[in-house]
C-alpha cells in the first residue's frame, strides 16, 4: 500500500514503538492519529502534526467513540494499527490470576474493542487495513512470561482467523510479532534480552511491513529464526530447556502498559 497520504491511527502511541511508528509514518507523510491514556505524551509525540485522541482501550465504549474521533480528524481511516499493550513477569508463588485477567483486558481485548471500532465501517466500504502488533512470545511458552505470552498468543490466533474473514470483504489483516525492543516496556527487565533492537529500528521495520503488504512482519531476524525453530522442538525438549530457564530465574522484570 502507499503510506504517503493514508490515514492512519495508532493506538499505545504515547511512548516506545507507538510512538516511534506513528513518527515514522507521519514522516512518510501518512495522516496519523494517535490514542492512548496519556494526552501529555501523546502531544508531545504529535509535535502538532497529528490528530491526538486520549484513550483507554480496556473502555470498550470509549473505544469505539475514539473511532469515530478519529475518522473525523482525519477525513476517513484507512489503517489501524492495534498497538496497545502490557506486559509484567508472572510468579507462579504466590498465583496472581488478575495479573493474566489484566493482561488479556489490555493485550487481547484491547485490539478487540478496537477492531469494533474500525472493522464495521470498513466492511461498509470494502477496504482497510488491520494490523495487529502482537509478538514472537505468542509463539511458544515462556516460564516467567505465561500472562503475557497467552495474551499474545491469543493475538496471534484471533488476528490470523479475523485474516481469513475478512480478506473476501477487502479488508487487509497484518500481523506484527517484535522480538525484544528499546522501550520502556524492557528497561528494567533483568532476564537476557538477545538481539535487542532500537525503537525507530522497529518503527521502519513495521512501516516496510505494512508498505509491501506483508502478511506478517517479525523482527529482528535472528530473533524471528529461534523462535519459530522453537516452536518445531517436540514437547519433551521444550520442557526441558524451558525447566531450565526457570532454575535459573530467567524471566523479566516489573509491570509496565503502553497505552
Amino acid at each position: 500500500m502507499e503510506i504517503f497520504g493514508a490515514r492512519i491511527w495508532v493506538t499505545g502511541a504515547s511512548t516506545g514503538i507507538g510512538a516511534a511508528l506513528a513518527t515514522e509514518l507521519a514522516d512518510r507523510g501518512a495522516r496519523v492519529a494517535i490514542s492512548a491514556r496519556n494526552a501529555e505524551q501523546l502531544a508531545e509525540v504529535a509535535g502538532g502534526r497529528m490528530a491526538v485522541v486520549p484513550l483507554d482501550v480496556t473502555d470498550r465504549a470509549a473505544t469505539v467513540a475514539a473511532g469515530e474521533r478519529v475518522r473525523e480528524a482525519l477525513g476517513g481511516l484507512d489503517v489501524a494499527v492495534l498497538n496497545a499493550g502490557t506486559w509484567s513477569s508472572f510468579h507462579v508463588e504466590p498465583w496472581d490470576s488478575q495479573l493474566f485477567a489484566d493482561h488479556l483486558q489490555v493485550n487481547v481485548m484491547g485490539a478487540v474493542h478496537t477492531m469494533e471500532a474500525v472493522v464495521p465501517q470498513m466492511l461498509a466500504a470494502g477496504r482497510g487495513r488491520v494490523v495487529g502488533v502482537a509478538s514472537v512470545a505468542g509463539y511458544r511458552g515462556l516460564p516467567g512470561s505465561e500472562a503475557y505470552n497467552a495474551g499474545k498468543a491469543a493475538l496471534i490466533n484471533l488476528l490470523e482467523g479475523l485474516r481469513g474473514s475478512l480478506a473476501p470483504r477487502g479488508v487487509v489483516v497484518q500481523i506484527i510479532n517484535p522480538g525484544f525492543v528499546t522501550t520502556r516496556l524492557t528497561d528494567r527487565n533483568t532476564c537476557p534480552m538477545p538481539f535487542k533492537v532500537e525503537a525507530d529500528v522497529a518503527a521502519r521495520t513495521i512501516a516496510d511491513g505494512i508498505a509491501r503488504d506483508k502478511a506478517e512482519v517479525v523482527f529482528p531476524v535472528p530473533m524471528m529464526v529461534a523462535m519459530k525453530l522453537a516452536r518445531l522442538l517436540p514437547v519433551r525438549a521444550w520442557t526441558r530447556l524451558t525447566a531450565e530457564l526457570a532454575r535459573r530465574g530467567v524471566h523479566g522484570g516489573q509491570t509496565r502498559r503502553a497505552g
